[in-house]
């Protein structure tokens, strides 16, 4: 898991006076350039490490630098604990490894009442665990996975893919991988993913990236215009496209599937109106005939 991932690279270079990207790359079994993505994101933690390029170069702390738990308050250590504590099912406690250190760092946190100044929710399906955990060690021994698989638009394939990464995103799980029958890099939800086998056949990390003929399909743009009513969930599922317009809210925003924008006007009821594209408009128009006639 990166978490855990990014605190053994801090660790290898507290203890290290240089250390190259390859090496880390092949410490952690993963890429040259996943290791990069790590330390810039380290880096943003506030934890200061230069890179040096040349036949003596590499990554190391910057000078001075060093690490106790003098750097951190309890509120801060807290945090991060009660984030792997919410993680903890999902990951199938392999989480509390973690938090055994953090709490040897920092005894107060078993016992202080910051330890629930803030709550993680991060609770997992046991259908979902049963798919969570799996992948956690396919991804740790670098397994390739099989399993079924349905889209958004209800297409439903058999997939062969080097599980390469598992993230959490708006409460649900996503695989990162390189799917074998599309020859790219694709991100699959968990929640529609079953019959998961892990095979005894190993795959070398490779730089992931989606070739030109496996682009993403052409888009649908959406011009939607809501009543200000919905306001309060508009602005939680389309927090990045809402533009007030007099009474109402705006949202521009591009789908990938007729069917699933569809299904989204309908869920708002009246208190939505689709003013492009055409296309749109006679879907959701012939979507409630249908529903009409079943009615009668």
């Amino acid at each position: 898991m990166r978490l855990d991932r990014m605190l053994g690279i801090t660790m290898e270079l507290l203890s290290k006076r240089r250390v190259s990207a390859t090496e880390l790359a092949a410490r952690f079994e993963v890429s040259s350039r996943t290791i990069y993505r790590d330390i810039e994101l380290i880096n943003q933690a506030g934890i200061p490490i230069a890179s040096f390029a040349g036949t003596d170069g590499g990554i190391e702390l910057m000078n001075g630098y060093f690490l106790s738990r003098q750097h951190f308050s309890v509120e801060d250590l807290s945090v991060i604990y009660n984030l792997l504590r919410g993680m903890d099912g999902a990951m199938g406690g392999r989480s509390a490894s973690l938090m055994n250190k953090l709490s040897s760092l920092q005894p107060a946190l078993l016992k202080g009442r910051n330890a629930y100044k803030v709550i993680f929710d991060m609770s997992t399906s046991e259908s979902e665990k049963a798919i969570v955990h799996p992948l956690f060690q396919a991804i740790d021994e670098n397994r390739i996975v099989s399993f079924s698989y349905i889209s958004a638009a209800g297409t439903a394939t058999k997939r062969r893919a080097e599980p390469t990464a598992l993230y959490w995103e708006r409460g649900a799980w996503y695989l990162e991988g390189y799917c074998l029958m599309r020859r790219a890099k694709r991100i699959f939800r968990i929640s529609r993913l079953a019959g998961l086998e892990v095979s005894d056949e190993r795959f070398a990390p490779r730089e992931l990236s989606s070739y030109p003929d496996e682009a993403d399909p052409p888009g649908i743009e959406v011009h939607l215009r809501f009543d200000r009513s919905a306001q309060p969930r508009v602005s939680e599922q389309f927090p990045d496209e809402c533009s007030p317009h007099g009474d109402s809210v705006d949202v521009r925003k591009v789908f990938y599937s007729m069917e699933y924008a569809v299904s989204v006007v309908l869920s708002y009821g009246s208190k939505v109106t689709v003013l492009s594209p055409e296309e749109l408009k006679r879907c959701v128009l012939k979507t409630i005939e249908d529903i009409r006639e079943k009615y009668k």
